[in-house]
């Protein structure tokens, strides 16, 4: 998906100085306590999938929005794991654009569907262990959110 018409207008005012942005991340696990990472086609880094919040949006509606657009699935919130900040979410995207996000990063449950990359922010997907995401390219902030991600869903499944 394009960039928003809302950030496209903050883009035209500001170039590609730094913008601080909202945004949300929805963790889904499987049953087997896998969680779903997806490959993010701008970066090629793997990460839980999310994205920013359209004005006016709530974040749980922007959570399952987002999951919906980039992998065709459904999604229901069943809580918030916790909202970050911090150097290690701040990125330079390859047009040069500068962005420093707070995530608020959302515990979720599949309720429809299977996950299809949309081919073009989301390119690829996979359900993984905690032990796996070593393996894994993954986001600067992963590492700092997932531990945290998967202590919340082995609270969930006692």
């Amino acid at each position: 998906m394009p960039m928003s018409p809302y950030l496209a207008g903050l883009r035209a005012k500001v170039g590609s100085e730094l913008l601080m942005l909202p945004s949300v991340c929805g963790c889904v696990f499987d049953a087997s306590g896998r969680l779903l990472v997806a490959r993010h086609g701008d970066v090629g880094l793997w990460a839980a999938p999310g994205g920013g919040l359209d004005p006016g949006e709530r974040p749980e509606e922007a959570v399952v929005r987002e999951l919906r657009e980039e992998l065709g699935v459904e999604v229901e919130v069943r809580g918030v794991i916790g909202v970050y900040g911090g150097p290690e979410f701040q990125t330079v995207y390859p047009n040069g654009h500068r962005c420093a996000y707070m995530i608020a990063v959302y515990g979720c449950a599949l309720t429809w569907g299977v996950p299809e990359p949309d081919g073009d922010e989301i390119t690829d997907y996979r359900w993984v262990t905690e032990e796996e995401l070593a393996g894994l390219a993954m986001t600067p902030w992963s590492p700092r959110v997932l531990p945290e991600v998967f202590a919340w869903w082995r609270g969930q499944t006692r």
